[in-house]
């Protein structure tokens, strides 16, 4: 019996997640499908799935719609904003959703957007319930709620084990972002 479209949870402290759902476009790219990716945290930071996406089109589009990861490192920008922006990358969601466009779509960081509070748990099972039958969509980030969980297809929980950082070793270009 073949489903229509998925719904695709990656979650967990661990790294790899967006890793993840980029090797999902990265499969599907192969095969001629159309892939969008709506990034809802890190989009003031440059970061190698910028340029790399690039090589992928026409078959893969990446939105970076957030402000950079929220309440860290260098973010100096108040909630608000992010909360905007976050809202602003809900209803290009449902607009990319709904466009009969893409095969699948990639909502990045959305789980951790709903942790922080910048969406509503609610924007979300609705953008999940909305989705046409054959699309394939993926969530990621941490901190997925249990609804979201209990709707989705396919959940995977990154733990982790063992990380550079912990040995103080800083992020790293082409592996960290």
């Amino acid at each position: 019996m073949e489903k229509g479209g998925l719904i695709i949870v990656y979650t967990g402290k661990g790294k790899g997640k967006t890793t993840a759902a980029l090797g999902i476009a990265l499969r599907a790219a192969g095969y001629k499908k159309k892939i969008c990716m709506i990034q809802f945290i890190k989009g003031s930071w440059h970061y190698g799935e910028m340029d790399s996406s690039k090589k992928l089109e026409p078959e893969l589009e990446m939105v970076a719609v957030g402000k950079g990861f929220v309440g860290i490192i260098d973010d100096q920008s108040p909630k608000e904003d992010h909360e905007k922006i976050a809202k602003e990358a809900i209803k290009i969601s449902n607009e990319k959703i709904q466009s009969g466009k893409y095969d699948i779509v990639i909502l990045d960081e959305i789980n951790y957007a709903v942790n922080l509070g910048l969406i509503s748990l609610g924007e979300v099972i609705s953008l999940i319930k909305s989705k046409p039958h054959e699309l394939d969509l993926v969530l990621t980030g941490n901190h997925a709620k249990d609804a979201v969980i209990e709707i989705a297809d396919l959940v995977t929980e990154m733990r982790e084990i063992k990380h550079p950082f912990q040995q103080g070793v800083k992020a790293k270009k082409g592996i960290d972002f």
